[in-house]
């Protein structure tokens, strides 16, 4: 009798440290969910911005009134203030004011580093410094630049790792990522991109995966206007760039009755991001014409938040 209650209480406590074990396996794999700190991308207001509606100071008030954590500025808008250190502090007051973070600086029409001409490429490099230096200056922790050049995918690539590594090397100093969007020509190729990112083999040199652009190729061969005549598969794309990424863009255009992304399917892309260990900002950036630019962003933030539940 004393034998078999020593027995039973054996088993009860096996099965009761087993249940226990089970819950809190349970409870840290909830933990260890991932939930993203949600940005605006200033592009995501373009229209206002480009007429006047809204200025730099209002966009960033705008994103801490929709709630965003941080904000993603775009060079365009201050074209001619990167070495403006009164406009810049400004910039940093108005956000600390509103609690909102400076990511990162999104720089276009400064050269491109894929160009093939040493010159060309070398003058990209040196255009792009100011920026390095002022998004040092606001705190942010990335530029994006873009890898556009006309040439064989091997010559573009080659011209590529040569403009980013001398402009990364630059960036190391200052504590800046420089990171590559997949934004037309060749750059919107994952594996193409991935390649390049792994000749660089900088710490500071990486990609920013957007949803959405993943035309390598339009009627006219030019990088924006025209049709798209070759498109990369998105999927594969962000998969391929996500071990490199260092922020991540969720492009949205057209959403449906139930509020999905009508092109894109969020909780895949997430899912993805997720599964490459993926911790940082996702950039809300809408870029649509049915919805007005606030809806449209309200709508895309939302998806975000829906899909990290």
């Amino acid at each position: 009798m004393k034998n078999s209650l020593f027995c039973l209480v054996i088993l009860l406590s096996f099965f009761s440290c087993k249940n226990q074990e089970s819950s809190s396996t349970s409870s840290e794999q909830t933990s260890e969910k991932i939930q993203n700190p949600i940005s605006l991308a200033q592009w995501s207001y373009h229209k206002a911005l480009f007429a006047g509606e809204m200025d730099n100071f209002d966009f960033i008030r705008k994103a801490a009134e929709l709630k965003f954590d941080g904000v993603e500025y775009v060079n365009a808008f201050f074209k001619d203030k990167a070495t403006n250190t009164a406009f810049l502090d400004s910039l940093k007051q108005v956000a600390a004011e509103n609690n909102i973070k400076s990511l990162l600086i999104m720089i276009d029409g400064e050269g491109n580093f894929g160009e093939l001409d040493l010159l060309k490429r070398d003058s990209a490099v040196e255009n792009h410094k100011r920026w390095v230096d002022a998004a040092a200056y606001l705190g942010c922790h990335s530029i994006r630049v873009n890898a556009f050049g006309v040439g064989t995918p091997e010559e573009v690539s080659a011209a590529v790792v040569d403009g980013l590594t001398k402009i990364s090397l630059y960036a190391k100093a200052k504590n800046i990522n420089v990171i590559v969007e997949n934004h037309g020509g060749y750059s919107s190729n994952g594996q193409w991109l991935a390649d390049v990112m792994a000749k660089v083999n900088l710490d500071n040199c990486g990609t920013l995966p957007d949803f959405g652009n993943f035309c390598v190729k339009r009627e006219n061969n030019s990088n924006w206007d025209g049709a798209c005549v070759e498109e990369y598969d998105r999927y594969k794309g962000v998969e391929e760039m996500m071990p490199y990424a260092k922020a991540l863009s969720a492009k949205s255009h057209d959403f449906d009755e139930k509020g999905e992304e009508t092109k894109t399917d969020y909780a895949k892309m997430i899912s993805i991001a997720h599964a490459a260990g993926y911790k940082g900002h996702i950039g809300v950036e809408y870029e649509g014409s049915e919805k007005s630019e606030e809806e449209g962003v309200i709508l895309t933030r939302d998806l975000i938040l829906a899909k990290l539940k």
